[in-house]
Order: structure tokens, then sequence, then C-alpha cells
């Protein structure tokens, strides 16, 4: 049995895949971008962001 599209349900393409078509994949990381999905969790703080940012070092 093959799965289908997480978007539109149609059948996958082996090309596109999960997704059906440029289309679908395009819609999905839309949804991304425009915060549709989200980690359960509370949001991290900056200072917590900030700690995490590498900085480079000089040679």
């Amino acid at each position: 049995m093959s799965k289908s599209c997480p978007i539109c349900k149609k059948p996958r393409s082996e090309k596109h895949a999960p997704f059906c078509s440029d289309r679908c994949r395009d819609r999905d990381l839309a949804k991304w971008f425009g915060d549709g999905y989200a980690v359960p969790g509370r949001a991290a703080l900056p200072e917590e962001i900030a700690s995490e940012v590498v900085t480079p070092q000089d040679d």
C-alpha cells in the first residue's frame, strides 16, 4: 500500500517524496515559515538562545 501526500492526500511521487508535487512541498515549507507547525514547549528566552550561539574564533 502506497502512502499518500501529507498535504493533499494524493499518491506520493518518488521525485517529491513524501509529497506528490512541488506545489505540496512548497505549501508544507510555507506552513513551517508561517508558524503553522510548532514543537510543544515553552519559548526559549533570549539569554538561552544567546548562550547557544557559537562565535567564530580568530586564528
